[in-house]
């Protein structure tokens, strides 16, 4: 090999050798971006479970002005990142019925810091509505007129007022109890006693029910069922409208009213169920806001886009 030959092959190697490091440096700097992506990419889907945990918590406060509080404790309960100022509170149909939480914080980089990036600021945002639902889930059988004056009445509906609801005969055949799986005919008394004690397992949406034909109420199933929930808060579907008789009477269901049960009465053909409403938030399916009339201080929590 002549001296000009190894000359070349000697700059051919160094030219080599470079283009090699220049290579490895790229490389290395893409796997270690990659590293640094995929971490930053998993602190933001934490971040984002975080936004969600407090938006829904802080919806749960929009009927009594804790929104905000409830927000941030549960941002802190569940890994930080949501201070009050990341909360915003807006109408979407009325005030104050929306919540907007970002929740944000600095994830550091590892092989970033050689190009200088030390850290970035992960952000997730979530929505939330508090609103009347369109179908609600572990209601209970017995119907209320919404004429009663605490739900219609001048500046009504008017909560934590004692009242009775009277269980009398409506129709032929009917005393303000109703098939909540929409079922026709009576109902054995067993069911409705499990409806009144725990809700009715389904989801329940605004139509046209049947009746529960008799006095059913007066049955030591249903009697049993009310002791075991005085002091607690049942969903009691409303109604505008009845037709029919017999098996064949109906009711319109237009929305439900929480009641704090405190007492309960049954004789004969006749009983009552005292206590008095309630707002209350509620397990069941966001309305949308265009079609939701009446509202009778029931809410549903979700999250919103």
């Amino acid at each position: 090999m002549t001296h000009g030959q190894k000359k070349r092959l000697g700059e051919e190697t160094g030219q080599v050798l470079v283009i090699s490091v220049v290579f490895l440096v790229v490389l290395v700097a893409m796997a270690g971006s990659v590293v640094d992506v995929g971490s930053w990419y998993y602190q933001h889907r934490k971040l984002q479970a975080t936004a969600d945990a407090a938006a829904l918590a802080g919806a749960q406060g929009l009927i009594n002005g804790t929104a905000v509080n409830l927000a941030t404790q549960y941002g802190d309960a569940n890994g930080g990142g949501v201070a009050a100022a990341d909360v915003t509170l807006s109408a979407t149909k009325v005030p104050n019925d929306t919540i907007r939480v970002v929740a944000h914080k600095m994830a550091p980089a590892v092989f970033m810091k050689v190009f200088g990036m030390a850290s970035v600021d992960v952000k997730a945002k979530a929505t939330a509505r508090a609103g009347v639902p369109a179908k609600v889930r572990y209601a209970a059988p017995i119907a209320v007129d919404v004429k009663h004056p605490l739900l219609s009445g001048p500046g009504c509906p008017c909560w934590d007022t004692p009242t009775t609801l009277d269980l009398q005969k409506v129709g032929p055949g009917a005393f303000r109890l109703i098939n909540l799986d929409n079922t026709h005919g009576g109902t054995g008394p067993s069911t409705v006693a499990d409806w009144i004690q725990n809700g009715f397992d389904g989801d329940m949406p605004l139509d046209w029910y049947f009746s529960d034909s008799g006095a059913k109420f007066n049955s030591s199933q249903i009697k049993a069922a009310m002791a075991a929930v005085m002091g607690k808060v049942l969903l009691f579907p409303i109604y505008s409208e009845t037709q029919g008789q017999g098996a064949n009477f109906e009711y319109y269901v237009i929305g439900w009213a929480g009641f704090h049960v405190t007492g309960f009465t049954a004789g004969g053909n006749s009983g009552t169920v005292s206590g008095y409403f309630q707002s209350v938030i509620w397990q069941g399916i966001l309305g949308s806001p265009a079609d939701i009339d009446n509202d009778f201080g029931v809410r549903v929590v979700e999250l919103v886009n």
